[in-house]
This record gives structure tokens, sequence and C-alpha cells, in this order.
């Protein structure tokens, strides 16, 4: 198992220096080596007889060149640009298969500063981390795994400093599920999750909370002048203000996620899209401050960890308009309605409530629609985006094949 631990780390004023500088000398490899890719990209698509562009000539070409052109680069580790480029490679080929967006340039101020360590280039001594050239910067802690060190990746949130160590381990730090069954999870604006036992959690909405303090800090940036000093202290602010709004979110995500991954062997949610959902005007904000993206994230990998299993019901699936006693749907429900009666049966339902037990419904179903057979449970044939190595899904059929644990 492949797993990081992000750990803040304490340096001092000349230890911060050489990472940006390291941070620095990145960007720029990054930089240098797009548009060397682009240039040797289009010279192969006007004459195919010449060599296509890959991360391995950049790399030889940076190294010929660099102590004669960029003899800065020599000051820091020799993996901070050697890396950066094999990165760009990484991001040039998950753009040829249709996972990203084609690379973009690097600008300073505006992508996070970082730069990567392979694991001959530093050492691990407790709450040390020592890097060649620089000597030992402390951590806040130490790290949690034990296992085979594969890199490091030192990075910058406004004034902070972090070390995500990754490591090959056996050790699995989660312990397995306490398998309570199945539950239905409905995400909201109004409270961040709705269970089908009833529990609601309500979200800790960090930016609507601290807005007023985040647009006066913004009015002040404006004001200052380019490239001044009171600019730059103002752009910290901000800054490390942004980075409490989105600790604050992870505060309240992570304790949720784990809680549901540690109770429930089965969790079904909704495939909600959030970005069509962020261009309403009137919903955009609340919906980014709850964090459904990295919900999602967490809960998904989670389960993995534990041997649960995360149903994601279809995009599409009425979990609102449908009555969870007798399967009644209803043509029309607004937003605005929170709670209603079945016209058929007469039950009486609270929007959310109702939503979360019909997912939970849906993952029943859905399981034995996987493992009992075709034709079998509600959901023979459902669209659904699954959890990583529990589930299979190719966009080519309309089926979605399954294999589940018999746990």
């Amino acid at each position: 198992m492949i797993i990081s631990h992000k750990i803040r780390l304490t340096p001092n004023d000349k230890q911060a220096a050489y990472f940006a500088k390291a941070a620095g000398t990145a960007r720029f490899a990054y930089n240098w080596a797009l548009a060397e890719w682009q240039t040797q990209y289009a010279a192969w698509k006007d004459d195919n007889s010449q060599p296509k562009p890959s991360q391995f000539s950049p790399r030889k070409q940076l190294n010929a060149i660099k102590r004669e052109q960029f003899p800065w680069m020599l000051e820091v580790t020799k993996n901070a640009p050697q890396m950066a480029i094999i990165q760009l490679g990484a991001s040039f080929k998950n753009f040829f298969a249709g996972r990203a967006k084609y690379p973009q340039f690097k600008k300073k101020g505006k992508s996070r500063d970082s730069f990567t360590l392979t694991n001959d280039q530093f050492n691990i001594d407790a709450c040390r981390i020592r890097i060649p050239n620089l000597g030992q910067v402390r951590m806040r802690e130490p790290l949690r795994f034990s296992g085979r060190i594969l890199s490091a990746t030192v990075s910058r949130t406004a004034d902070q400093w972090f070390a995500s160590i990754t490591v090959d381990t056996d050790q699995n730090h989660l312990p397995p599920t306490e398998d309570q069954g199945v539950v239905g999870v409905d995400l909201g604006v109004s409270t961040l999750a709705t269970l089908s036992t009833g529990e609601v959690v309500a979200g800790a909405k960090p930016h609507k909370a601290l807005l007023s303090r985040l647009q006066r800090l913004s009015s002040s940036l404006s004001r200052k002048v380019k490239g001044s000093a009171n600019r730059t202290k103002a752009k910290a602010k901000l800054a490390k203000l942004h980075a409490r709004i989105a600790n604050i979110r992870q505060d309240t995500l992570h304790p949720l996620t784990t809680d549901l991954t540690r109770r429930f062997h089965t969790i079904s949610i909704e495939d909600l899209n959030v970005s069509g959902m962020v261009k309403n005007r009137h919903l955009s904000r609340a919906v980014s401050d709850m964090g459904f993206f990295e919900f999602r994230r967490q809960l998904e990998y989670k389960a993995e960890m534990r041997g649960g299993v995360v149903i994601v019901a279809d995009r599409f699936f009425a979990s609102s308009k449908t009555c969870s006693a007798c399967g009644e749907k209803r043509e029309k429900l607004p937003l605005s309605v929170r709670q209603w009666d079945c016209p058929a049966c007469g039950a009486s339902h609270d929007r959310d409530v109702n939503a979360a037990i019909n997912l939970a419904n849906y993952a029943v179903s859905y399981t034995v629609s996987a493992c009992g057979g075709e034709d079998s449970g509600l959901g023979c044939k459902p669209k659904t985006k699954p959890a990583p190595a529990k589930q299979e899904f190719d966009s080519k059929f309309d089926d979605v094949q399954v294999c589940i644990s018999s746990k």
C-alpha cells in the first residue's frame, strides 16, 4: 500500500528561503520544459522524421546547459528541476489519456510553491527531515507509517511549509469497518449530511462565517500599490485566512467520513453534478462551502482501506421525489418544499431523510442485482461511478460490472 503523510515543517529563515528558491527553480524548469516540449512537438508535427518529444529529451537538454546558462540552479537540490520535468511528462500522459487538461505554464504567486525529493535526497530521523545542502529541518510530528520511503514533496500553503512523505507500507492504519449495515447519505447546503438512520450533521460553513473578514482583506489588498511591501503583507494576510477556511472545512469532513467508514460497510451517496451546481449564482457559494467533492474523495479512499464499499447512485436517481414507504414517484418537488406527504400512501416525509432512506434502499437492491443475477433487484442496470478497487466501470457500455466482497 502506497500512502502519504503530510507533516507541517518549522524551518528557520535560512531554510524557508532555501525552500522558496527550490520551489522557484522547479517552477522555472517546468515552464522551460513545457516551452521546449511545444517547440519539439511542432517540429515533429511538421516533419515526422524528427524525434517525438518526451520527458527524457528536456531533462538531458537542461542538464547540458544549466551550468552555463542557469548556474543558480546549482544552489538547490538537483531533484527540484528533474522532478518538475518528470511531473510535466506525467501531466502530458494524463492529457493524452483524457484524464486532465493540457498542461499550463505556472505563474509565480498563482500556483502552489512546491518541489519534490527522491528518497536518496533526504533522511527522516524522528521529528526531523535532513535535506542535502540544508541540514535538518524540524517536523511538527514524526512519520506515522513504517516502510520504504519513496519520495517527499515540500510545499507551501500561505506562510506555512509542509512535507508530504510517500511511503510503501504493509501497515494499514485504519482498522476494519464495524459493519453496522447499509447507510444512505444525502448531502445538502442547509445541513452537510443527512443519514438514513435519521442523524443530521450540520456543516461548519467556514466561508460564510468569515465572509465579512474575507471581503475586508480583499478590499484592503486591492487598494495597495502593486509591488509594494504593504501589498505583500496584505496578500499574506488574505492567504492565511483562505488557509484557515480550508482547514475548518477539512476539520468537519475528516471526522464525518472517518465515522461513516468506521461504522458502515456499505455507504450509498449520489453522483452530484457539482460543477453544474456551482454555476447557479444562488447556490454556488453554499455548495462550494460544503466541499461535496472532497467528502466523496475521502469517503472512497477510507472505505477502501477499511474493506468497505461506496455505491454511487445515478445522477438522475429521484431520491427526493420517491416515497421511501411505497415507491410512488412525484413529478415535481421544488427545493423550497422540505416536508411532503405521499399522495398514494399518505406517509409524511422529511425531504432529506426520505432521500437518504431511498439511497440506502438503492444500495441494497444494487448489491442484490450485482451478486444475485441479471434481472434481480431495482438496479439491474445502474449507471454509477463506483468506488476504486471495488467496482469496475466502462463508459463504453451501459452496464456496470461489479464485484463486491461477501463480507
